[in-house]
């Protein structure tokens, strides 16, 4: 099949060499860069140095420039469109796609930016509000892209209200190293990637404080808790947080080394501050962004987010990673399952 990755950081590029890589499938790919010197690199090294540095471009894989007003033009013809951006840039990709008739997913995890006329959306409600008629949903789940793209084994969830879109994804990328079960439950799919982000750097904060593996697994637990409240006021199953876009991509976030928002953590348990933290890390850590519309949008339903709002706290700088700890373990007892 035709497949067309809109975006070439670390996440697009993975599943474009995933894909390419899948024995017997016979997939085109085509990997477009915003940047017209990051193509050209891209074209030139076969390699992304930049975000995926020392895994090689199948010289397969094609590589495209053309300007983001071209889009159409682009993926015409193709079977599955994939939006590979951070949350920042979905929406203006989605308004220059919205006129597609074709099976489109995107891969950020997160909310939305707050703004005056908006409480911070999930990217299915930006969806709705640019591009109605899409048929769309999204690639989600417990990976890290240095791992897909090495082939190492991953299992992700297709997620859509779209069976079509279920499918095309499927066939796209399950793969003996790339398992990828389906789910209608996009809500809840969309939760659970945008709040693991949070309370990653939240563990990350307990681990840099060397509060060690039980405070660790309390975090982990409760943050499940929280995560799960949200999503079932928004609309979610409850059962799809058991599953890889809840609890799996939760413990990989918030234990695994090469998770951005854990490191936030980590280095904010160091003394540094969040300027210093995020740009140590040369990546987008879409926890940082989203913590305060989590906050706002479980607030605006009645929801409690105890550790959530510690995080937005410390992001703030309003009390120091100490404080943060001190504060959690200060609350009053309640029953557990409220």
């Amino acid at each position: 099949m035709k497949i067309v990755v809109l975006g070439a950081g670390a996440w697009g590029t993975a599943l474009a060499v995933s894909a390419l890589g899948n024995p017997g499938a016979n997939h085109v790919v085509t990997l477009w860069a915003r940047d017209t010197q990051q193509a050209s690199r891209l074209q030139a090294q076969r390699e992304n140095a930049r975000y995926l540095p020392g895994i090689a471009l199948p010289p397969t894989l094609a590589i495209s420039a053309v300007k983001a007003d071209h889009l159409a033009s682009l993926v015409a013809g193709a079977d599955l469109v994939i939006v590979a951006t951070p949350m920042a840039g979905l929406r203006g990709l989605l308004t220059q796609l919205a006129d597609c008739r074709l099976p489109l997913a995107w891969l950020c995890k997160g909310f939305e930016a707050a703004t005056a006329g908006s409480s911070g959306l999930l990217a299915h409600e930006v969806q709705a509000q640019v591009a109605p008629d899409l048929a769309a949903g999204v690639l989600s789940g417990p990976s890290f892209a240095l791992e897909v793209a090495r082939g190492q084994p991953t299992a992700l969830v297709a997620a859509s209200v779209h069976a079509p879109v279920r499918e095309a994804l499927v066939a796209a990328f399950h793969s003996p190293t790339l398992r990828v079960y389906a789910n209608e439950d996009i809500i809840g799919v969309e939760v659970g990637g945008a709040v693991k982000n949070v309370l990653a750097i939240a563990t990350g904060l307990c681990d840099g404080l060397n509060l060690g593996l039980n405070a660790r697994a309390a975090l982990i637990t409760r943050g499940l808790a929280e995560m799960t409240r949200l999503g079932v006021a928004l609309g979610a199953k409850a059962e799809t947080f058991m599953g890889l876009s809840g609890l799996g991509d939760l413990v990989l976030t918030a234990t695994g080394d090469l998770s951005r928002n854990r490191q936030v953590g980590l280095l904010l348990a160091q003394g540094k501050t969040l300027q210093q933290a995020v740009a140590s890390l040369g990546h987008v850590a879409e926890g940082v962004y989203c913590a305060r519309t989590v906050v706002q949008r479980a607030a605006s339903l009645g929801v409690e987010m105890p550790i959530a709002q510690g995080v937005v706290a410390l992001l703030d700088g309003a009390i120091k990673p100490a404080q943060a700890v001190a504060l959690l373990m200060g609350r009053g007892p309640t029953a557990e399952l409220v």
